[in-house]
């Protein structure tokens, strides 16, 4: 999830989003002169990191292909290993690496992760998981953390706090109703998960957001 909070006709905001050919590292992996280290047992799933100036040249070539449609078959491909190359060199190499290299695990993990997206307001029992994902419930425990860092439960209670956050603030539900439609039992304990994740109670939460869209309208 992401907001742009800056942009105008006059500078605009350009962001590039690329879904990696995670066969394609791999083969790189494998055949290229490429000298990445080994990630430490502290990574995670996700990082953000300061780019080169050689990974921004290799995406404004990608970019700049959609002026000449017709280049873009033989192109893309080219140009994809040239990204995956300079983001194993980079200061995420280490981390690309250790996805790459995870195979069949991350595959697993990933359907674990995707289960709980789509299941989220339902009762989660870690061993049926574990079922769904083809592991023992502990190999899933660690791959899970390592892949989101966090527990399944805690990955599933943000997800249902990001769920009623959003049904409350789109289709003005109060608080007990939201808690209930995305499978809290208890509106307290609701309450008091939401507090502590958002930093103030539900519909004090969702007032200042309705507050903050009326402000930035009105500005605009």
């Amino acid at each position: 999830m992401s907001q742009v909070i800056t942009a105008s006709e006059e500078v605009p905001y350009l962001a590039f989003f690329l879904k990696l050919d995670i066969s394609a590292v791999r083969d790189i992996l494998h055949t290229e002169e490429v000298h990445v280290p080994e990630a430490s047992a502290s990574t995670r799933g996700m990082a953000i990191g300061v780019t080169t100036v050689e990974l921004v040249n290799s995406c404004s070539r990608m970019m700049d292909l959609l002026d000449v449609p017709q280049d873009i078959p033989f192109f893309a491909k080219l140009l994809q290993r040239e990204i995956i190359y300079r983001l194993l060199q980079g200061s995420q190499g280490a981390r690309l690496r250790a996805i790459a290299t995870l195979g069949d695990q991350s595959h697993r993990t990933a359907k674990a992760v995707a289960w709980l997206r789509s299941n989220c307001e339902k009762p989660l029992r870690v061993e049926q998981l574990a079922t769904i994902a083809g592991m023992s419930r502990s190999t899933l425990h660690h791959h899970f953390r390592a892949l989101t860092a966090m527990t399944p439960l805690q990955f599933q209670k943000r997800l249902r706090l990001h769920a009623a956050r959003q049904r409350m603030l789109t289709g003005e539900l109060d608080a007990a109703s939201a808690a209930f439609e995305v499978g809290y039992e208890s509106p307290s304990q609701f309450n008091r998960e939401y507090r502590r994740f958002f930093g103030q109670p539900p519909m004090r939460d969702i007032k200042a957001l309705r507050d903050s869209k009326v402000v930035a309208i009105t500005a605009a």
